[in-house]
């Protein structure tokens, strides 16, 4: 495991942060400076400002992300943070983003090698999202939808999603990438504005059970579905654990 990912596991801080730390020669791995490129084995000993350091157990977690929380450990307009939320040993921190105002699953962890896989478009994780629009679209504009649409400044086309519509103007909207404010630039992109929007799922996780605010640690089998993402593994988990957390 490389240095900068070995800190961040062990909670130190973003491996981006760990990076700085290791330019300023403040870690040592075995008595010796570190190197951007240095690899942690199992038995090695690494210390910062020469105190040692313990590498974290792996920790994953699911929060329903309530509106008006950014999707950061830390803001500097001092707003809640999904990291804040969740008061867990471990330093965990989210896969993925949602918006400030989007609600909903949302899964934060320490193992950097899963939550690169998650991001990565070619894992094709499902996420599921129901969103309220401030106008009834038509059934065109959903088969529009779900054939994939150019978003605003962007010349690619989305890559097909399922979509169903639940009432009038509420829509469920299935979609595996995960480009910035897809969902909402989407349905600008088919002339409509979202007023509510609402992630019920990430992969095989929902949040059923939990309150707004609320967090739970995953079932081992639940990380092991996210490790090897099959079919079986798209159908969502219909008893989640117990939340260990509620928002007061």
């Amino acid at each position: 495991m490389r240095l900068n990912a070995w800190l961040a596991r062990a909670g130190v801080a973003s491996r981006r942060k760990s990076d700085e730390l290791i330019k300023e020669g403040r870690v040592t791995v075995n008595g010796a400076p570190g190197q951007l490129n240095t690899v942690v084995q199992p038995t090695d000993e690494v210390s910062l400002d020469g105190a040692p350091l313990q590498k974290q157990q792996l920790a994953y977690v699911l929060l329903h992300k309530p509106a008006g929380v950014v999707t950061t450990a830390s803001d500097p307009q001092g707003r809640p943070t999904v990291v804040g939320l969740v008061d867990h040993p471990a330093r965990v921190v989210p896969v993925g983003r949602l918006d400030a105002d989007t609600t909903g699953a949302l899964l934060l962890t320490n193992d950097g090698d899963l939550a690169h896989r998650l991001a990565h478009p070619k894992y094709e994780v499902d996420k599921v999202y129901v969103a309220e629009l401030w106008a009834q679209p038509t059934d065109g504009i959903l088969r529009k939808l779900a054939d994939g649409v150019r978003l605003p400044d962007d010349e690619t086309k989305t890559a097909r999603a399922q979509v169903r519509r639940i009432s009038g103007s509420v829509v469920e909207l299935t979609i595996h990438e995960g480009r910035n404010r897809q969902v909402k630039r989407m349905f600008e992109s088919v002339g409509h504005r979202v007023k509510r929007l609402h992630r019920s799922s990430y992969g095989p996780l929902n949040v059923e059970g939990l309150e707004p605010g609320a967090w739970r640690e995953l079932e081992p089998s639940e990380v092991e579905l996210l490790r090897v993402p099959t079919p079986d593994s798209r159908e969502r988990v219909r008893e989640p654990g117990r939340a260990r957390h509620r928002p007061a």
